[in-house]
């Protein structure tokens, strides 16, 4: 290599690549350019503060307020130039603003800076989310009381497992409602995420408040939060409304995986209880004879990503000294893809569910099978006097003759009932039915369709308080 090769090409082509990999690296404007319209919307309330408190003059606010509903209409239409040399969403419109109005557009950030500026518009952007949040989650709550009514008259009855053992029946219609409960908790989750986030950090411009005699309380009810954040270094550095809310959205999908997985479980050969419809679901590349049911597994692998979100968040904040380090542009994209990916969940699944073919003889055999109601005889005999460890051993022992003779307890007599304990009764026949066994759960919050009914009433009656 000639002499001072090496030097020459590092000082030259390497380092103009290291400097646009840098800036490349730098550059946020590819994710957080959907901030345009919260960013708009904080500027314009900046403005008019300004104006209220003789900061700026009354043509200049205007003239920067027309600016910014031309931008607002550039970006609308598609032709707003958005440009990489400016690094990010802010910097773009600030620019757009002063060649549009001329040198008072740089006016707008007088006693701003961009670090109370992007906390503005990502608490202003979360919390439009999480109302379009909270919606879906309404919607899908609607049709899960929904499906649980339809299939409460007549009753359809499905095994309830544990340990993903048969163990007792359930009513189909106790099942849908067992996930109204979980998405009913999901939902107070983001209201209280939308609570503590009501609050503006505008004002607090670059960590230490401002020199200018500005109005913070005006500002943040002219964008609709409750009152400015108290600290102006918490309100650039903090990120712990955005972690409270992925926390949140994370729980919020693995109530949807648990669903999908119980979806993907039923729908198979082995189970049969379900057939998912043909828009939710896709053949086999080369097996004809297969519906793989890929929403509700995507549904469910979609919970592992949303949790990676959150533990990106939280590793990025963990060690990050006050106030704001550049670190936190790092917060939107997590936030940006779980709430994309839970509002898409929420609506599949609710657009799916209607759709459900249910197979009530597959899952009644399903739930008279396996000895699922081998509980109730060892109750009827604790209710007739009997220890229930006693119980619990007389039927221990009937069942072991069941399976010997290959027998379900459906096949039961009273005559073989009385050889294992003279407490059974002609009542006791009864019990060897599903429909039996789920009638006989006629306590609150049980299974039977009693209890069933009136907590599906509850419900509509929640969701129609609840409704926008």
């Amino acid at each position: 290599m000639a002499e001072g090769g090496p030097k020459k090409l590092w000082g030259g082509r390497f380092a103009a690549s290291t400097e646009r990999l840098a800036e490349a690296f730098n550059n946020s404007l590819e994710f957080d350019r959907r901030l345009w319209r919260e960013d708009l919307e904080g500027s314009r309330a900046h403005a008019r503060m300004l104006a209220r408190q003789g900061i700026l003059g009354a043509e200049e606010a205007q003239a920067i307020l027309a600016g910014l509903d031309r931008i607002e209409e550039e970006i609308e239409s598609g032709v707003f130039p958005w440009r990489d040399e400016y690094e990010d969403v802010h910097m773009n419109i600030e620019a757009r603003l002063t060649e549009l109005v001329g040198e008072v557009g740089g006016k707008l950030h007088t006693a701003r800076s961009r670090n109370d500026q992007v906390a503005t518009d990502l608490r202003l952007w979360l919390r439009r989310a999480l109302v379009g949040l909270v919606e879906a989650q309404q919607k899908l709550a609607r049709v899960l009381v929904a499906e649980a009514e339809r299939h409460l008259e007549p009753p359809v009855i499905l095994p309830g497992y544990t340990h993903l053992q048969r163990a007792q029946p359930v009513l189909l219609s106790h099942w849908f409602m067992a996930y109204y409960e979980m998405l009913s908790r999901d939902t107070t989750r983001l209201l209280d995420a939308l609570f503590r986030m009501d609050e503006s950090p505008l004002g607090a411009a670059a960590l230490a408040g401002t020199s200018f005699p500005i109005d913070r309380h005006y500002t943040a009810g002219l964008l609709g939060f409750l009152e400015p954040m108290r600290n102006s270094l918490d309100a650039v550095g903090s990120r712990d409304f955005a972690l409270e809310a992925l926390s949140t959205i994370a729980i919020g999908q693995l109530t949807l995986s648990r669903l999908a997985e119980e979806l993907v479980l039923y729908s198979s050969f082995e189970f049969g209880f379900v057939t998912l419809p043909d828009a939710f679901a896709t053949g086999s590349s080369i097996m004809p004879q297969k519906k793989n049911p890929d929403i509700p597994e995507l549904v469910r692998a979609k919970a592992g990503r949303l949790l990676g979100d959150l533990v990106a968040l939280m590793s990025v904040v963990k060690g990050l000294p006050l106030a704001y380090n550049k670190d936190l542009q790092e917060d939107k994209e997590p936030l940006f893809d779980a709430v994309d990916a839970y509002r898409a969940s929420l609506e599949l699944m609710a657009a799916m569910l209607p759709g459900l073919e249910w197979h009530p003889e597959t899952m009644k055999r399903a739930a008279a099978g396996g000895f699922a109601l081998a509980t109730d005889l060892a109750d009827y005999l604790a209710r007739k006097g009997l220890p229930f460890r006693q119980a619990h051993e007389v039927v221990g022992r009937l069942v072991r003759y069941l399976q010997e003779a290959g027998r379900e307890l459906e096949s039961l007599s009273l005559e073989e009932l009385r050889t294992f304990s003279d407490l059974f009764d002609e009542d006791a026949l009864a019990l060897l039915s599903v429909e039996g066994s789920v009638a006989s759960r006629n306590v609150y919050g049980g299974t039977a369709p009693e209890q069933v009914r009136a907590r599906i009433a509850e419900a509509k009656e929640e969701l129609e308080e609840d409704a926008p």
